[in-house]
């Protein structure tokens, strides 16, 4: 009888470790840096959860010109980096949220979106949305889950 409690109490324990684990901070010089009090992204519960990345260059700092398609390049090349911080990939990613400035570049932005995840590629959705950070035509945040 004494060993049903105990069990019970080692169930508890475990299950609620795993609901209050620890966040890790992932941070790299390969993408740009944050600008405001936000991580690059963070590892939490078996996930990684990236902040949302734009067209910057990390070198330079600034939006990299050329349109949709060049800043969808590089956001998708920043993520990448995130990601290689965090040893994962693009393999890894199970949802994308894409911001849009304007809807009009969304077969633009998708063409380069589908280069990236080319097979298996995650749930997403995408948004319309008046304006982005640094005058950016795209944002994309994901969220991926950590290798076993």
């Amino acid at each position: 009888m004494k060993k049903i409690p105990f069990l019970i109490f080692f169930i508890t324990v475990l299950s609620t470790s795993a609901v209050f684990a620890q966040k890790k901070i992932v941070k790299t010089e390969e993408a740009p840096l944050p600008v405001g009090p936000y991580s690059q992204g963070v590892i939490a519960n078996g996930f990684f959860f990236g902040a949302g990345q734009t067209g910057v260059d990390p070198k330079t700092r600034k939006l990299v010109e050329g349109g949709i398609e060049q800043e969808t390049t590089q956001t998708l090349e920043n993520i990448k980096a995130v990601l290689k911080a965090a040893n994962l990939d693009l393999t890894n990613v199970v949802n994308a949220t894409v911001y849009l400035k304007d809807m009009n570049d969304f077969a633009k932005m998708n063409a380069i979106y589908g280069k990236y995840f080319s097979t298996n590629p995650p749930a997403r959705t995408t948004i319309s949305i008046v304006s982005l950070p640094g005058g950016a035509n795209v944002e994309i945040a994901v969220v991926a889950v950590l290798k076993k």
